[in-house]
């Protein structure tokens, strides 16, 4: 008979940018000694540290986290490797701790995490040259007018100024006539853990507030100096993000510096919108303020792994 020890869990903090869900997994991970996988789509290249607003080395060195500086810009890091490397990650967790900590506001990610992607067939290459044909020539607003037209669902979500996610959404469905994000939903993946879901929001003048300040800490720490180094890979899918684009702009003087920092402003804003509109859905998602105190989230874990440890003695009576 399993008892409430036995019993394994993960607690999936998930919600927009800049709302402090990484301070909450530090003190979480703490107080559960335990660690931490990220699930943020950039934090695992060595080459990007500072755009990508990564726990501190001081941090790093506290708490055990898997999925940061674990691949190279070079690398193909997709959403159903990150579901097979994240699934490794927590059962490694496992053999020494009952709880585990996932963290991050890349929505996808989490959800490869949580319920499992279906499989998708390759891409024709016919089907890829006619998609970058499309951009070539119309640019980035091309492929908003044919996603927007053709896959309206995932335009809503998407990271429209990630010229190669949306490629990529565009590709799937002139190959299969669905949408990228139908892969997602057909069957859950069953998990031999218990999952807890904790969301972080903020006030909206309080997150603009705060990603103006991380903008500016970002460059004052020496943003555009690591996107100088990376110049030679401004071709790669993570490096067409927010945060990153916008200096290779200012880098190539098509804008000053402080239009490329307005830039980035208004480019968080937006994809935290996408990213709240995308957690919203997840009706399994318990929502909390980034200002609330650590008790709370405390109370609310406990009482969930309480509740947990009751049904199963139940279930084995």
């Amino acid at each position: 008979m399993k008892t409430f020890n036995d019993q394994k869990t993960v607690i999936v903090i998930a919600g927009p940018t800049a709302t402090g869900k990484s301070a909450l997994a530090l003190k979480l991970a703490a107080h559960f000694n335990t660690a931490i996988i990220s699930a943020d789509s950039r934090q695992c290249y060595r080459e990007m540290t500072i755009g990508t607003a990564k726990p501190s080395e001081e941090d790093l060195k506290k708490v055990k986290h898997y999925f940061i500086n674990s691949h190279s810009i070079t690398d193909d890091v997709n959403a159903g490797l990150f579901e097979n490397l994240s699934i490794d990650y927590v059962h490694q967790i496992f053999e020494e701790k009952d709880l585990a900590i996932v963290c991050g506001g890349t929505g996808l990610y989490i959800e490869a995490f949580c319920e499992g992607l279906d499989e998708m067939a390759p891409i024709p290459e016919g089907i890829r040259n006619k998609v970058r044909k499309l951009y070539i020539i119309h640019g980035i607003e091309g492929l908003h007018k044919e996603l927007e037209e053709k896959d309206p669902e995932f335009f809503k979500v998407a990271e429209i100024h990630n010229p190669h996610r949306l490629m990529r959404a565009l590709e799937v469905y002139e190959a299969t006539g669905r949408s990228i994000l139908s892969f997602r939903k057909m069957r859950e993946k069953p998990r031999d853990f218990k999952i807890i879901k904790i969301g972080l929001q903020l006030p909206k003048e309080q997150l603009w507030d705060n990603i103006v300040h991380r903008t500016y800490r970002m460059i004052s720490a020496g943003l555009v100096d690591e996107v100088k180094r990376l110049i030679h890979y401004h071709r790669r899918n993570a490096l067409q993000t927010v945060g990153y684009a916008e200096i290779f702009e200012y880098l190539a003087h098509k804008c000053p510096l402080n239009e490329a920092i307005k830039n980035i402003n208004v480019h968080t804003r937006q994809y935290a919108k996408r990213q709240m509109t995308w957690f919203r859905k997840d009706g399994d998602i318990r929502w909390f303020s980034g200002n609330d105190p650590e008790s709370y989230f405390l109370h609310y874990i406990n009482k969930e792994l309480s509740m947990e440890s009751e049904t199963v003695m139940k279930a084995h009576e």
